[in-house]
């Protein structure tokens, strides 16, 4: 390297802005359920057979069409295969610590059978454990939770407490009879709480994200992915959950952050204005909850940030959806100075690192 190259690499390390992102994925080894179940499972845990143009996903005996190419796959991270690979690819874009969601682990909230649910989630929670968590201390997951019978769900956070994990996840998408604000999950919330392991929602689960094929269909779907994260949280909080667990920590992942407050206002206004409708009643305002104990990520929302000022919602946390195709890997600090590079440093700091570290505390100290 010339003395040229060095003083315009040192120049570019200076320059860089260092952040935690509250939104990454895990890609699971495809024989991840094979190599662990036995094999009147294993044939019915999610996997995939992926094709020039499409993807097929088989759960529990249905079948899942994507359009997924193969070609996305070339497209992708160095190292979003190889560990290694990946915390290097994480010191060059600049990202200190990861909280890393599932991949083909979203398809668990599909199987109907509870036996295969639990299987499934356990052997999921032992690889990321053993393979990614165990292995380094920037990467961490949340555990999935089993959430065909509460109990199950229960003792699955319970045992992934035991094993160090730090948070839950959680599918956006569910059945209306099993509404993220109904009593049914009250063990839950309440083993959680005891537990101090956040909840965290990621966009894009538990329900079909393509549901409009007219003009403007790729935008229009990729809308649709947010709206039942922002239906998370009107049912935890009209519903109670939260008030009624003053200590659980709620993250709406990839969702944006910019309607958080927005729907707090919304919330409070239906509170005061259809008073004698509302069942149950609050300690406090939805939008004191929302402030409270509600937290949301971004990747590229300039709003996001902009509406802190104002509005003094600050549980924002940036994210770069590694190895996602949307998300930053590759301008990850172009991204980072166009956002940042004019906000108060309180406020850069804060969703850069202080509403992560406050989340998941563990983590700031590794």
């Amino acid at each position: 390297m010339t003395e040229a190259m060095a003083a315009v690499a040192e120049q570019a390390d200076e320059d860089k802005i260092w952040a935690n992102s509250g939104d990454s994925h895990l890609m699971e080894p495809e024989d991840l359920w094979t190599s662990r179940l036995p094999k009147r499972l294993a044939d019915r845990a999610p996997r995939s057979e992926r094709g020039e143009k499409y993807e097929i996903v088989y759960i529990d005996g249905t079948q899942i069409d994507r359009q997924l190419n193969d070609f996305m796959d070339a497209m992708r991270p160095p190292g979003f295969k190889d560990l290694d690979i990946r915390l290097q690819d994480l010191d060059q874009e600049g990202v200190r610590n990861q909280l890393a969601f599932p991949s083909m682990g979203f398809w668990t909230c599909n199987i109907k059978d509870p036996e295969l649910e639990v299987a499934v989630a356990r052997a999921w929670n032992d690889w990321a454990m053993e393979e990614v968590m165990g292995r380094q201390d920037r990467i961490f997951a949340p555990a999935i939770v089993p959430l065909r019978d509460v109990k199950n769900a229960v003792a699955e956070a319970e045992r992934a407490a035991e094993m160090g994990f730090r948070a839950l996840y959680f599918p956006c998408g569910i059945d209306d009879d099993r509404a993220w604000g109904l009593d049914l999950w009250e063990p839950l919330w309440a083993a959680a709480e005891e537990l101090k392991l956040p909840l965290c929602w990621h966009i894009g689960t538990g329900a079909a994200n393509v549901v409009y094929r007219g003009p403007g269909g790729a935008v229009v779907n990729y809308m649709e992915t947010t709206y039942p994260g922002m239906r998370v949280v009107t049912h935890l909080v009209a519903g109670g959950a939260l008030d009624r667990h003053p200590g659980l920590k709620v993250l709406v992942a990839e969702g944006g952050a910019g309607w958080v407050p927005a729907i707090g206002d919304r919330m409070d206004e239906a509170y005061r204005q259809h008073g004698m409708f509302v069942r149950p009643r609050l300690s406090r305002l939805p939008s004191e909850i929302i402030r409270q104990q509600v937290y949301a990520s971004f990747q590229h929302d300039i709003s996001a940030v902009q509406v802190i000022e104002d509005t003094a919602y600050d549980n924002v946390l940036w994210g770069d959806d590694y190895p996602h195709l949307e998300g930053t890997y590759g301008h990850t600090q172009q991204t980072l100075h166009t956002i940042f590079d004019d906000v108060d440093t309180r406020i850069r700091d804060r969703v850069l690192r202080g509403a992560f570290d406050e989340l998941f505390p563990v983590a700031a100290a590794a």
